[in-house]
Order: C-alpha cells, then structure tokens, then sequence
C-alpha cells in the first residue's frame, strides 16, 4: 500500500537573480528612458514655439520638463516615509508626468490639423506653457531647500557603565501535529495519511547586549556593516563592491536587498533611518 510520508522541514531556497537580469534592468532602465525623452522632445519644443519662444530656447522646454520629471521621482523615491518634503515631491513627481503626457496629445492635436494655429495659438495655450518654467524651478528649489529629518541615536559614552543582562534561554518550540480527521475522507483508497509535523517558526535574531559583537548569519553582514560609519545608508552598488573585495562571490541585488542588508538593520534598527547614499553614476 502506498504511504504519505510525513513532511520533511521545511526548505527554504534563496534563488539569485541571474546577473543577466540584473544587467538587463540595469541598461533596460536608461535606454528607456532617453528614447522616452527623445520621442517627448518634438512636441514640447513644438509647444515652446507656439507660446512664444524662438526655435532654439523652444528646446529648453523638453529639457526642463525631463529634468523636472527626473529630479522628482528621484527625491520622491529617496525621501523615507514621512520626511519633510517627501509628499512635495510626490506631488510633483505625478505632476511633471501630467505636464509630459498632457504636451504630447496638445501638440499632436496641432500637427495633425485637428486644432489650427492660425492666425495664432489660443490665449490659454500661450499662458499654460510659459508659466511651465518658473513653476517649475520653484518647485526644484523647495525640495533642494527641505531638511532630510534623521534620527539621533544616543550611544553610551566609554565612561557609562551599561549593566549586562544575560539573554534570556531560548525555548525550544516543540513541534505541532496537524489534524488528521478533515483529511481522511479526500485521501484516495489504497493510501494512508500520516500525521503532518508543521515547521515551528524560526526564532527572532536576539541582540547582543552592550559590549558585545553582532553575530551574523551570513559572515558577508560583516563586510557590509563598516559601510554605515560615515553616516548613510549604503546602496546596491556599494555592498557589492565591498562584499567582492572581501573575497566573496558577486551577489545578486535580490540578495543584497532582500536578505544581507535586512539582516545587518535588523540588528541594529537606527541604520535604515540613516539617510541614504548618493547614487555614483560612474560607477
């Protein structure tokens, strides 16, 4: 007769993105993006002529508008949840993607004769596109202008005496058996159910008291955590760098910020307040 075995524990598999996929969306990303802009370009300039501005400075308002796009979502993604400025910067990431969509149709219309310029463009045309500009270095100058709030974290000076609490024994969680009475009846003849061991949750990380070293999972924590001393939080990039020149293999980004980042914060839960690192474009 056949059996169901009982469950074995539970594996859990970390799978890497394939550095393919990762350079992919690495070149994915900008290629997209600059023919994005240049298929934009046309029709912004082409609104640039028809509020006033010659065939030159007509091309200032793609750039500005691409710019503007750019810049907000950038600080829009940077900021951390209920930083000043951060709405803002939403608002205006939603709003610079308005302005880019709404140039296109308006300019469309125009070009393919739906809407004629002749003898002139219409007042409300001539006054929306020249006002984009300054509202929109305005806008730039606030969210340069807003404060990064960062949490301070007072740390005990080397005179301070901090008393060492032991930790606590950890209990052993003893295993549950699942019910087999609800299953019987769907179990096909010929085979018998055996009781079901569910996986016991794994313990959460303890902290380490005071004066203690951090004991990581993972020995690459290690290489990653000297990147938090000068007071950011570090990006993709840099994790990598440091993890291949501590000798280790080449992550993923899946790994790096789904399981060696979290791990390092959340021993020490003021590093993910730290504002983050600028992006090294040379890089």
């Amino acid at each position: 007769m056949a059996e169901l075995h009982p469950s074995a524990p539970i594996a859990t598999y970390d799978t890497p993105t394939p550095r393919w996929v990762s350079l992919l969306t690495d070149i994915g990303r900008p290629v997209v993006a600059a023919w994005v802009m240049i298929m934009c370009a046309p029709g912004e300039h082409h609104l640039g002529k028809l509020a006033g501005w010659n065939d030159t400075l007509a091309w200032g308002m793609a750039g500005v508008l691409a710019a503007y796009a750019g810049i907000a979502a950038a600080v829009a993604s940077k900021r951390p949840k209920g930083a000043p400025g951060k709405t803002s910067a939403v608002l205006g990431a939603w709003l610079s993607l308005a302005t880019a969509m709404s140039a296109q149709p308006i300019s469309h219309m125009f070009v393919t004769g739906h809407w004629t310029a002749e003898p002139r463009p219409p007042v409300w045309l001539v006054v929306a596109v020249s006002c984009i500009p300054p509202l929109v270095l305005g806008h730039l100058l606030h969210l340069a202008a807003t404060p990064v709030r960062v949490t301070s974290v007072a740390l005990p000076t080397a005179t301070e005496t901090t008393p060492v609490t032991p930790p606590a024994p950890a209990q052993t969680p003893q295993p549950r058996v699942l019910p087999t009475a609800a299953w019987t009846q769907a179990v096909p003849v010929g085979v018998r159910l055996l009781p079901i061991v569910a996986r016991a949750a794994e313990p959460t990380p303890v902290t380490p008291p005071a004066g203690q070293p951090i004991k990581y999972s993972d020995p690459r924590c290690a290489a990653i955590r000297p990147l938090y001393d000068n007071g950011l939080r570090p990006g993709t990039k840099a994790i990598r760098l440091a993890i291949v020149a501590a000798g280790f293999d080449d992550p993923s980004d899946g790994v790096i910020r789904g399981q060696l980042r979290p791990e390092v914060e959340r021993h020490e839960p003021h590093l993910a307040l730290l504002p983050p690192a600028p992006v090294a474009i040379g890089a």
